[in-house]
């Protein structure tokens, strides 16, 4: 029996084998290789309640600033007119569970969420500004919703500037109020 060359395509189909065998011992049992999380994962979750910053760092709209407050953030219903389209956001949430390694895939258990909210002027379809928030946990996308409110009213209000109440958001949701001295 002669030895097979490892020459050519011959090579690559031993090192895709080798690949595909390695996926198939990291699954966990009863798991699809193909959804195989830890090889998917390149966004940490040991962050929760807040994303991971490398994945998501948060994005702002050019059209929102200190000065444009009064004809953007501040207007009711303006983020209606800005935020995207469930069909954009419903796929972009799919694709970031896989890359958070989220063990539950349900999205209906994740709000594809902005980081700074559009209620402060965030990039409404920038992936740097969106990610799979989790409604489970001690902290979670409700939790977010009532701090965005209350940043939008200090910064329509004149208690808070927009960029440091941007920036106490996207560093940590969760004592953005205190940060900016509301909370």
């Amino acid at each position: 029996m002669s030895r097979p060359s490892l020459r050519g395509g011959s090579a690559l189909i031993v090192l895709i084998s080798m690949s595909a065998a390695a996926l198939v011992a990291a699954t966990p049992a009863g798991a699809s290789p193909s959804v195989a999380h830890a090889a998917a994962a390149s966004c940490s979750t040991s962050y929760l309640p807040l994303p991971d910053s490398s994945c998501t760092p948060g994005a702002t709209n050019p059209d929102v600033s200190q000065d444009t407050i009064d004809q953007t953030i501040c207007v009711s219903g303006w983020t209606g007119t800005v935020r995207p389209p469930a069909s954009y956001t419903n796929a972009l949430k799919v694709q970031q569970i896989g890359e958070y390694g989220y063990d539950d895939t349900s999205t209906a258990d994740y709000e594809e969420d902005h980081l700074i909210p559009l209620e402060l002027g965030g990039a409404p379809r920038d992936p740097n500004n969106l990610w799979p928030e989790p409604r489970y946990g001690d902290q979670t996308s409700a939790n977010k919703d009532s701090v965005e409110n209350a940043l939008k009213k200090a910064v329509c209000d004149g208690q808070v500037n927009l960029v440091d109440a941007q920036n106490a958001i996207a560093t940590d949701w969760t004592t953005a109020e205190s940060v900016v001295g509301i909370g």
